[in-house]
């Protein structure tokens, strides 16, 4: 008889956002007239800019022509792409990465959800708590932790709480660990981590041989001079680090899916036999052997995001966004929430302040203001109390979204 995989049996109900578009689903069939503000998933609202459109549509004209027609193309991503965000992303920072240590695929949440399969099972594992839903899913998913406990943690990973009180950074663990997830500009919190946080994290990385894997999906909307874009703009991550970038928050790319992945050629690990292996040849297996590559046109569109006038264009929609983030955190505080993030992420963190839990808020804001979120404790045990909105919406919608929260009773 056919088996399944029972790990998937210890996940907690559905994963966060089909479980918020649920709720949201349900009430609107009972409520058909409610105008509703979406403000929980992040998902973009501005338009691929004319840059990139344009790029686009050459890309689909040369696939129209027997003589620019293009097949199958590398897996790991076209030359002309990784050489663009080799020397606008890394090299101008004085970041020593190159192309061929560049991964094109179509989505961070993939990558950062398939890297252990690189990675032995007995691996300790740790997350920030609160944390991206996908790192811990996905982790149990594997097999690679025990069963679900009472209070909010599977058994055999390592959470590290990021409160208020530690500024949302978490502590360095007193015991080595094998594999750390960290993620900054931080999803949900908003918050960053400076260059002397990081150091500390890479300094213990290679005191103990652990590989961190660094998601900076955010990193376009740092507008802080002294925090770093990459974690390869601290000396000796290159031996300790993989990092992960995402086109979609940075460049609109929700809907045309395009991201990539870095991981040094400087990068190794050990076998079982103690040898040393390349992660990078690994991860090149593994992504030769099971990913066909991103769409030409998608890339000839995503390396138009890195020319001048794309990065003037991108830094426009990001300036759109981050001043809704400006609005929501300035009225949010207002309204008596204590407020993080929303100052070099487009996430706004917030706590109530009255006591009140994180779905139960969820349930409030939907049923009396039509506006969602999304509840921190769907992020974690550390994230009960708290709510995570969104700046991806249209400022007009923010605004109403606002009004209505003011003239709820609390």
């Amino acid at each position: 008889m056919v088996q399944i995989n029972d790990n998937y049996l210890k996940l907690q109900a559905g994963y966060l956002f089909p479980e918020i578009s649920r709720r949201v689903r349900e009430f609107q069939k009972e409520n058909p007239q409610a105008d509703i503000i979406k403000m929980g998933i992040g998902d973009v609202t501005l338009p691929l800019t004319p840059t990139v459109i344009r790029a686009f549509h050459e890309g689909v004209v040369e696939m129209s022509k027997a003589e620019t027609f293009k097949g199958y193309g590398p897996e790991q991503g076209y030359g002309f792409l990784r050489e663009a965000i080799a020397k606008s992303e890394y090299q101008s920072r004085g970041a020593d990465i190159h192309a061929d240590e560049i991964f094109i695929s179509d989505g961070s949440k993939c990558d950062t959800g398939n890297i252990l399969e690189i990675f032995g099972p007995d691996n300790i594992i740790a997350v920030q708590d609160p944390v991206y839903p996908v790192y811990v899913d996905t982790i149990v998913m594997a097999g690679r932790t025990g069963g679900y406990q009472p209070n909010g943690h599977f058994e055999g990973l390592i959470y590290m709480p990021c409160t208020a009180e530690n500024d949302f950074i978490p502590e360095i663990p007193k015991t080595a660990v094998d594999i750390v997830f960290l993620c900054y500009p931080n999803n949900p919190t908003g918050t960053t981590a400076s260059k002397q946080e990081l150091k500390k994290w890479v300094d213990y990385a290679r005191r103990n041989n652990t590989i961190i894997l660094f998601d900076a999906a955010y990193e376009a909307y740092i507008a802080d001079s002294d925090i770093p874009h990459t974690i390869y703009e601290i000396d000796g991550a290159k031996e300790v680090a993989i990092e992960f970038r995402s086109l979609s928050k940075t460049a609109g790319f929700t809907g045309t899916r395009c991201a990539y992945t870095i991981i040094p050629k400087d990068l190794v690990a050990s076998a079982s036999d103690g040898n040393k292996k390349s992660l990078h040849s690994l991860w090149f297996r593994r992504h030769t052997t099971k990913f066909n590559g991103v769409s030409y046109p998608v890339q000839k569109a995503a390396a138009a995001i890195f020319t001048p006038e794309g990065k003037e264009e991108v830094k426009t929609s990001i300036g759109y966004y981050m001043n809704n983030a400006k609005t929501l955190r300035e009225n949010l505080t207002e309204l008596g929430f204590q407020v993080f993030g929303g100052k070099n992420a487009p996430y706004v963190w917030v706590n109530s302040g009255r006591g009140i839990k994180s779905w139960d808020l969820f349930d409030k804001l939907l049923n009396e203001a039509h506006v969602v979120g999304t509840p921190g404790s769907g992020f974690g045990p550390s994230g009960e109390g708290y709510f995570r909105f969104s700046s991806f919406a249209t400022h007009e919608n923010v605004l109403k979204s606002i009004e209505r929260m003011k003239s709820l009773k609390w």
